[in-house]
């Protein structure tokens, strides 16, 4: 993850369950343990503390808490677990700690059921009725809202057009048989095809396993079945299909695949010493900090050879924020999502230092970088499918990513790891 577009189809996730980054770090604090008095009194008294993982954003979202503080009063800590690192067992971690934040992150479907009981309705704020209706979905449980999103965003193979044209790229592949001929035709002329950042579950359990799910028919529908044990994903053609993408990029990927980990497979991408890299626009800040002079567009994740269905990208809502129903300054907690979705310096942060798509109709962007221009232009086409990992049974895609882990390092078979994907899913809904 401005406006003047229409969005069409997608939803999703972008971490992330993760999103992804580097680890920002940090602990909450004594002095972050909200002190004051919540029936009204001194607001300086007031800390919100606020536990998030996208890391992109860490420092500006620490100076632009800052800057809160100086306009309100209201001190705001920020605490990042980003990257590799385990945001949702984290957060679990601080909640089973007694030390529960009052702003956290939440991903929407499954994740939003999951953590109900500790999310305060946020329907009647005066933000929610300029919000796109797509970016609504991931956090609306019975007619009710329950997040803000912080954004959207959209993912696919960025590729290097340097180096495509260096190799003699003319046409963008669409198809899996385009990109296979895309990939042979890099390698002949000396380039690495793809960065492969396969120490991270989640660019595999996440990202990449999406893309046979969101090419269903009909997605939810397909998940339906897979919780009422009425279907499985070995006897699916999108996930057969899908193996034969894995392979490709396996085959012509950088070397050590289970040891390159998202910082390295940026670098490599950034520094040149590869044509494409499976990430999202959330990469795009730190590509171009290693190379400014990087020209970079997004080419679709295929599975087969439907031009129509291919040529499309996963568009959708990374994450929310909500506030913690139980925490005694959530009206404070309000005021700052409030602050942040309207105010002139907090729409400042969103498009021109975060450099977010605006989930909000009202909010225009311009110059977010080629990245989100591809985006833009996909979603304007309607040529975007779903994010739909939030929607998998919990804990669901950290098996995954180590399912697949152990297909690149040759422990299962293809047919043997959509099998344990069943039976993952199984055990889950149970």
């Amino acid at each position: 993850m401005k406006r003047k577009w229409k969005l069409s189809t997608a939803v999703m996730t972008a971490g992330m369950v993760l999103s992804l980054a580097a680890c920002g770090g940090g602990s909450l604090t004594d002095e972050g343990s909200s002190e004051g008095n919540a029936d009204g009194g001194d607001k300086k008294d007031v800390t919100l503390n606020v536990f998030q993982f996208k890391a992109e954003i860490a420092k500006d979202l620490e100076a632009m808490a800052k800057e809160y503080e100086e306009e309100t009063g209201v001190k705001v800590t920020v605490q990042t677990v980003g990257g590799g690192a385990d945001y949702g067992a984290a957060l679990k971690s601080q909640f089973a700690s007694g030390n529960e934040p009052d702003i956290f992150n939440n991903g929407g479907f499954t994740e939003a059921q999951t953590w109900k009981d500790k999310l305060e309705d946020l329907s009647s704020e005066k933000w929610v009725g300029d919000l796109t209706e797509v970016a609504k979905e991931p956090m609306t449980m019975d007619g009710k809202l329950y997040g803000m999103p912080m954004n959207l965003e959209g993912y696919g193979f960025i590729y290097n057009k340097e180096l495509f044209e260096k190799a003699g790229i003319k046409e963008l592949p669409k198809t899996l048989s385009e990109l296979t001929d895309a990939a042979e035709k890099l390698e002949q002329a000396g380039i690495t095809p793809f960065s492969v950042g396969y120490a991270e579950f989640w660019i595999l359990g996440i990202h990449l396993l999406n893309i046979p799910m969101a090419q269903q028919d009909d997605p939810d529908a397909f998940i339906q079945a897979l919780n009422e044990n009425k279907a499985k994903f070995e006897d699916n053609e999108q996930f057969q299909e899908f193996l034969k993408l894995f392979d490709l990029t396996i085959k012509y990927g950088n070397k050590n695949p289970l040891t390159t980990d998202y910082n390295t497979q940026v670098t490599q991408f950034a520094q040149g010493e590869t044509a494409m890299l499976q990430q999202g626009n959330w990469a795009q800040q730190m590509i171009l900090d290693v190379n400014p002079d990087m020209e970079m567009g997004f080419v679709p994740i295929p599975i087969n050879d439907d031009a129509e269905k291919m040529d499309r990208l996963p568009v959708g809502v990374p994450n929310n924020w909500v506030v913690n129903k139980n925490s005694k300054y959530k009206e404070e907690a309000k005021d700052f999502l409030e602050w942040m979705a309207t105010s002139d310096t907090g729409k400042d942060y969103m498009v021109n230092k975060f450099k977010f798509i605006p989930a909000f109709k009202s909010i225009e962007a311009n110059d977010l970088g080629p990245l989100a221009d591809d985006i833009l232009a996909y979603s304007n086409e309607g040529k975007t499918i779903s994010w739909n990992w939030f929607k998998y049974p919990d804990g669901a895609v950290n098996e995954y990513g180590a399912l697949m882990q152990a297909y690149v390092g040759g422990q299962k078979t293809g047919e043997e790891m959509l099998q344990d994907f069943t039976k993952v899913w199984q055990d889950k809904v149970k």
